[in-house]
């Protein structure tokens, strides 16, 4: 092979390694650009620094913070890959008051070289769960050790009384003080099970039907209590999409609720009304109404608007949580118009059978 011929060959031979440079380049430009729609897909944030602590990689949910907390967030971090990078794994929380609340849980591991990444998760939401479990523990702990409680004391006060009407009337506020740890239980169990029950059943139910049952079941309440209970459907054949069984339910406590709080010989109405592909089931009392303050709490567990009458009616505060759960379970929803001393009228928002647009909300 003469000059030519190998020069000719070396140029080839360099040419070749040039471009298989090339293709490892872009092998490697194509795998970072991978590893990184990975990272930044992420929720959880991710920042990773070299031994010097100069910042090598971090994602975007690492970078989605802005103002006071951004600055926050950047010297915790840093603080806890420089002590990663030492070889002491940490973690850390932190707490933004928001609004919204927010709380973030911090943690960072050593790697090889110096290296150090740390990891940004937002537990807001499991912190807002457990703060809600904690209160709802100390309150049923609270709901049901005061009947308890009282049935112990009244019932060592009757054992120790010998004059009968004195035990007539402890034995009375026994069973009274027994009824009320039994509906907070019952009422307990029914918002566990609209809860935990799945999937809502869907089918086609009669309103009329719905709210006959509901009347039907608040009748012998509302007769003790001298409060006449009206159904006015608009439309005897009017079907909404939902549970029969959930719906129901939340009429009674929706009725349960009106009576209890009006006064003797007032009236409480059930209607129903198809509204634009909706049905709107409402109750309305010309009871002593609800406080402005109040009425975007009422949903809440437990929450009592008036405790002293609460503590006479037997009101167990979980009633109106039941009514909130089936209105979201039928992706409806339920809402108040009230007035101190005038009444209140509460809206069950359901979708009618014939609404084509339920698919698409």
């Amino acid at each position: 092979m003469g000059l030519i011929g190998r020069t000719r060959r070396a140029a080839e031979l360099v040419q070749l390694e040039r471009d298989r440079a090339n293709r490892d380049r872009d092998e490697a430009e194509a795998e970072r650009h991978r590893l990184r729609t990975a990272l930044d897909a992420l929720t959880t944030g991710v920042v990773l620094a070299d031994r010097d602590g100069v910042l090598q990689v971090r994602n975007s949910a690492a970078g989605a913070f802005t103002g006071h907390e951004a600055v926050l967030l950047r010297s915790a971090v840093e603080g806890l890959l420089r002590a990663a990078s030492k070889g002491h794994a940490g973690t850390r929380t932190i707490e933004f008051a928001g609004p919204p609340r927010r709380v973030l849980h911090l943690q960072a591991e050593p790697l090889a070289d110096g290296f150090a990444l740390a990891t940004i998760d937002d537990v807001s939401e499991r912190a807002r769960l457990d703060a809600v479990r904690t209160d709802f523990v100390a309150n049923i702990s609270h709901e049901l050790k005061t009947p308890v409680g009282a049935l112990a004391v009244l019932a060592e006060a009757a054992s120790d009384s010998e004059d009968p009407e004195v035990v007539r009337r402890l034995t009375t506020r026994m069973v009274d003080e027994a009824h009320r740890a039994a509906r907070t239980i019952d009422d307990l169990l029914e918002l566990s099970r609209i809860e935990l029950g799945g999937q809502v059943l869907q089918g086609v139910v009669d309103v009329h039907e719905v709210l006959l049952d509901a009347v039907e079941r608040t009748a012998a309440m509302a007769r003790q209590r001298q409060v006449t209970v009206l159904c006015r459907s608009r439309d005897p054949h009017l079907k909404a999409i939902g549970d029969s069984r959930q719906l129901v339910s939340a009429l009674v406590n929706l009725i349960d609720n009106a009576v209890k709080f009006s006064d003797a010989g007032s009236s409480v109405t059930i209607s129903a009304t198809d509204a634009d592909g909706w049905v709107d089931i409402a109750v309305e009392d010309h009871g002593v109404g609800i406080p402005a303050r109040d009425l975007d709490r009422v949903f809440e567990r437990f929450y009592r608007v008036d405790q002293a009458r609460s503590r006479e009616t037997g009101g167990t505060g979980l009633g109106l949580a039941i009514v909130r759960h089936v209105a979201t379970n039928h992706g409806g929803d339920v809402l108040v118009v009230s007035e101190e001393g005038v009444g209140s009228t509460f809206t069950l928002c359901l979708f009618s059978s014939d609404a084509d647009h339920r698919e698409e909300d």
